[in-house]
């Protein structure tokens, strides 16, 4: 029999808060965490914006045992606590670790910790290669160390999909638990690559933008758009199955009802132009949700401020819930606040679609200046919305061709 799945915890540390609840009134309110890269040199480097975690420190938050933990992997330890913490999961009498699992991912993994080791190797020989390189830089990690730190045994799975990633953990997290291979699974993704490489790399295949403006970096859906902001962070969920949740009388933010995954089989860094990839696994999550578009919908849209990606992601939504449930809908990207957070960036909109929910706030698109005639829809410019939200819509699209829709809706018995 299938199981409905709730989420009963969240964490997250981002470039606008160090908490879950920090980041959302963050985001309501307009709040950006875009600024001049301040945490690396940017000498030679033709991008100096991002959007850095600011105030993180990993002692306070994790204790001494942080020195040979990649930074993502710190972020997600520190919004797995949170996420633990708040869903009062582990102290409940039905707790059963082989029964809870952990499914995050991370779309680079530890990139820093790798380009260090090889500075060091360059400088000083083979020989001096650090020994904990490896676990550093393998982008499973942070899964595993999620897992050791709560003592979950259950089904544990990093994903790397690119800028989908944690859009796909969550996704299949909320199928394992439908599906009865677990009560519960701690679910979302954690980047922390903010490094000359990464933004050298990024830089010269097109993908970010030059604009030195921090205030009009990010602008998606704006005619001006020329790129996305390197963002960093984690965010992680407590997805928990229905009835496991109200034996223990947990706080339910939302039930998590509908998922789709699909590919474009296109280009390795471009949207299909037909949208016809993201137009499929929107029109699953729906259909499995059996959601109502009509009334009083949200869409977290991926929104990265990109010329290809916001047009095709306009006619994707389009497509997959027809004009007028379109026209109707509130959509807006958070992105343009948190920057592209990359790997961590689909637990983190899926979050802020389960608040929207909970608190019928629609977070802003801040910078939109100037509409585009390719981009025609609600997009929240520059102001949050008061509105009753009774489903939420969260898209993500990641090189390669991969795509994720995940569907909320309000929980009701």
């Amino acid at each position: 029999m299938e199981r409905r799945v709730v989420i009963t915890g969240m964490g997250a540390v981002t470039p606008v808060g160090l908490t879950a609840p920090e980041t959302w009134h963050a985001l309501v309110n307009g709040t950006s965490g875009i600024a001049t890269i301040a945490n690396i040199p940017t000498d030679g480097l033709k991008v100096t914006v991002a959007a850095e975690v600011k105030g993180f420190d990993g002692r306070e938050r994790l204790g001494e045992d942080v020195r040979h933990k990649d930074l993502n992997v710190q972020y997600a330890l520190a919004a797995s606590d949170e996420a633990m913490a708040g869903s009062g999961l582990a102290e409940a009498e039905n707790f059963d670790p082989d029964r809870v699992g952990v499914y995050v991912g991370s779309g680079i993994g530890g990139m820093a910790s790798y380009t260090a080791a090889v500075d060091t190797m360059r400088e000083r020989g083979f020989r001096r290669c650090p020994p904990f390189m490896i676990p550093m830089m393998i982008a499973n990690m942070a899964a595993g160390e999620v897992s050791i730190r709560h003592r979950l045994t259950g089904p544990t799975l990093p994903v790397v999909t690119a800028c989908a990633t944690s859009a796909h953990t969550v996704g299949e997290a909320f199928h394992a638990i439908k599906h009865g291979y677990a009560d519960a699974i701690l679910a979302g993704g954690a980047e922390a690559c903010i490094v000359p490489e990464a933004i050298a790399g990024f830089t010269n295949c097109k993908a970010l933008t030059r604009n030195p403006d921090p205030a009009t970096a990010c602008r998606p859906f704006d005619k001006n758009r020329d790129g996305f902001v390197m963002g960093e962070g984690a965010c992680i969920l407590v997805l928990e199955e229905l009835e496991h949740a109200r034996e223990r009388s947990a706080r339910i933010l939302c039930e998590i009802a509908g998922y789709g995954n699909t590919a474009d089989a296109y280009h390795i860094t471009s949207p299909a132009p037909d949208a016809q990839g993201i137009t499929r696994a929107i029109r699953a999550a729906v259909e499995e949700a059996g959601l109502d578009v009509r009334d009083g919908l949200y869409i977290n849209a991926h929104g990265t401020s990109t010329k290809l990606n916001d047009a095709s992601e306009t006619l994707g939504i389009k497509q997959a819930l027809g004009e007028e449930a379109a026209r109707a809908a509130h959509i807006s990207s958070t992105k343009s606040m948190t920057g592209h957070m990359l790997g961590a960036t689909g637990a983190l909109e899926a979050a802020v679609c389960a608040l929207a929910i909970e608190h019928g706030v629609i977070p802003p698109t801040m910078g939109y200046a100037e509409p585009d005639p390719a981009c025609d829809l609600d997009y929240t410019p520059n102001r949050a919305v008061a509105a009753p939200v009774r489903c939420a819509l969260s898209t993500n699209l990641g090189f390669g061709g991969h795509n994720a829709a995940l569907a909320f809706k309000v929980y009701e018995e």
